[in-house]
């Protein structure tokens, strides 16, 4: 009998924050960078009233999306691709972009999809070093070669909660080659009010080899419904647009982001809400030796250098009481520490009674 042959991948596949603890039920899940205060209420209004005919294919094209973003944030629509995620969208540019044995560069630790995608074409993943768990740009120049097509940013970045200044940004940017693709994802971008920090789409709107990497994921609260954004060259979203599958973002993720990008009154709250709760998460473990990273995005990458716990220790510990963190020891290769979510108030206070209980033991 002839058995099909397969591709083999070196790949360790994506392993995502755990939901859930076996036999434990009410769980407080810190683990996803999910947002803290749920969906605007425009959104739930607008799936509740609207009949979704199910039966139709949704607009292939999300015009009506492409639109609202463009409103949004002042750009040109037809430089405007919407995916299933933003991780879609990086998919899409690694078969573009990328021929075997290319090479694409990504910072040391950084969102793990950008190597799974980049092996999956055959490229050549290159490592950049980072200095105190922050994106070195010398590094990242100290590898790029003749092979070099792509380079992947996350600002701020995943898991580490570092980030590039405006400055250090525009100077990485300067100091590349120019056929090199530069491609900055702005998955967090909406929760910074760092003075000194621009999000890539601010500073690169009119660059022709930068591209934008935006989720509904994180502050927008869709994560379910898996969607997404990119804004690049018009070369580039044409050639998208051709591998691009028909029917890629459904209907109700399309509707739903257009009610979210219209509530500002639930993103402001959004942002103040987490700047308070990660100061004082932040300053609540601080006080048992914990340290974190300078308050960016929505979560903390705590270091377990100075405590008397080891972070393992304290990750059991925490999901003995349904308490869920990120280990950053999985695909992230990063040892003794956690990523902590920033979570509702109820979530939050909730998990500083299970440190205290665990310190105080």
């Amino acid at each position: 009998m002839t058995t099909v042959r397969l591709k083999k991948f070196k790949i360790d596949p994506y392993k995502p924050g755990k939901s859930g603890i076996k036999n434990i039920r009410n769980i407080v899940k810190l683990s996803a960078n999910e947002s803290a205060l749920g969906v605007s209420s425009k959104v739930k209004k607008i799936i509740a009233k609207n009949k979704i005919n199910f039966f139709r294919y949704p607009d292939p094209k999300s015009k009506d999306l492409r639109k609202e973003i463009s409103k949004k944030f002042k750009c040109d629509k037809d430089r405007v691709i919407c995916g299933a995620g933003s991780d879609e969208i990086i998919q899409m540019l690694c078969q573009l972009i990328l021929k075997p044995r290319d090479e694409a560069i990504v910072p040391q630790f950084s969102f793990l999809m950008y190597r799974i995608y980049i092996k999956i074409v055959g490229g050549n993943v290159i490592f950049a070093k980072e200095k105190k768990f922050k994106v070195s740009i010398t590094e990242i120049l100290k590898k790029v070669t003749k092979k070099t097509k792509i380079v992947f940013l996350a600002n701020p970045n995943n898991p580490t909660g570092t980030y590039l200044n405006k400055f250090e940004i525009i100077k990485l940017r300067r100091k590349l080659r120019q056929d090199i693709l530069l491609v900055v994802d702005d998955a967090y971008a909406e929760y910074m009010k760092n003075p000194d920090y621009k999000s890539g789409l601010e500073i690169f709107k009119n660059k022709q080899n930068v591209f934008i990497l935006r989720t509904f994921s994180k502050i927008y609260g869709l994560s379910s419904l898996r969607i997404g954004w990119g804004y690049g060259a018009k070369k580039i979203i044409e050639a998208l647009n051709i591998i691009k599958p028909p029917f890629n973002v459904n209907e109700v993720a399309q509707k739903a982001a257009i009610e979210s990008l219209k509530d500002t009154k639930f993103i402001t709250r959004s942002v103040k809400h987490n700047t308070f709760y990660a100061k004082k998460l932040k300053n609540f473990l601080n006080e048992y030796g914990i340290n974190s990273n300078k308050v960016s995005a929505n979560f903390l990458l705590l270091n377990f250098e100075k405590c008397k716990f080891k972070a393992r220790y304290f990750h059991k510990k925490l999901k003995e009481k349904g308490i869920i963190l990120r280990s950053t020891e999985d695909g992230y290769k990063i040892r003794n520490m956690l990523r902590l979510t920033v979570g509702s108030r109820k979530d939050n206070l909730r998990f500083m009674n299970a440190v205290k209980s665990i310190f105080n033991k």
